[in-house]
């Protein structure tokens, strides 16, 4: 568990469970929340016991979203270098975690929480939740993403009904408009999700994880890394680098055999 409480992080049988636990606010997230999350994801990155990641919500909400009493009354200069630019680093680690990541969406995921689920590789709807982009109705745009990375991986179309006319989509609508990957009873989201999970595991990991990055890659999703990730492991299995290391080692000029 986080510090404050509000999210919980379990991990058992290679799949990690992390789980928003804010339900008295319907799991909206603020600043402590974004820096917490930032933190949770260098250590499930980090972590070898992990191979798939499962986030949900608890309570009615999957997340709504930004706290509004968090950035209400922020100036537009703290809400544009603080906010928002805090929320995308965060957001963004989450989007490329090495591992496979699944959103459990057992509750409504309005504005940041379906900017929040647009980061999964996956995404597993619950029955009777809606999904929606809310923000322009209060004056505001989509923070965290959501103009980008949900049109990416949403499409614009469906990013513009949502944010530019205020559509809000059931679960049902969701998965035609390709919004979700699969509709479930309520209240069994997660234990799909953990099938889900399972089934990916039974696949090959480094496979998993080198097709992730390069998807990402095609969306435009770190491409800099991906380059150099996979640059870095062919040079790490190099000839060239065990006798440059042994050269090192032994003060002496390298004879890459040339």
């Amino acid at each position: 568990m986080s510090d404050s409480g509000r999210f919980e992080l379990s991990v058992a049988d290679g799949i990690a469970h992390l789980l928003i636990n804010r339900p008295d606010r319907l799991n909206a997230l603020d600043a402590e929340m974004i820096d917490e999350l930032g933190g949770l994801c260098a250590d499930i990155e980090r972590r070898r016991d992990i191979d798939v990641v499962i986030l949900s919500g608890e309570g009615r909400a999957f997340c709504a979203g930004g706290d509004i009493d968090a950035w209400s009354g922020e100036t537009p200069q703290q809400f544009g270098q603080g906010w928002v630019r805090d929320g995308h680093r965060v957001f963004d680690a989450l989007a490329r975690l090495r591992q496979p990541l699944i959103a459990v969406m057992n509750g409504h995921a309005l504005g940041g929480g379906l900017e929040l689920a647009a980061c999964a590789d996956f995404r597993i709807a619950e029955a009777h939740i809606k999904i929606g982009q809310p923000e322009t109705g209060l004056g505001i745009i989509p923070g965290w993403s959501g103009t980008q990375r949900a049109v990416r991986r949403f499409g614009a179309q469906a990013v513009r009904r949502m944010a530019l006319f205020g559509i809000v989509y059931t679960a049902e609508e969701a998965l035609r408009e390709g919004l979700v990957d699969q509709l479930v009873e309520t209240g069994t989201g997660v234990e799909e999700g953990r099938k889900c999970a399972q089934a990916l595991m039974r696949r090959g990991p480094d496979a998993t994880e080198l097709t992730k990055m390069l998807i990402n890659a095609a969306e435009g999703e770190e491409v800099e890394r991906v380059l150099e990730a996979f640059a870095g492991r062919i040079a790490a299995g190099s000839d060239d680098l065990r006798e440059g290391l042994a050269a090192f080692r032994g003060k002496r000029k390298p004879d890459f055999g040339r």
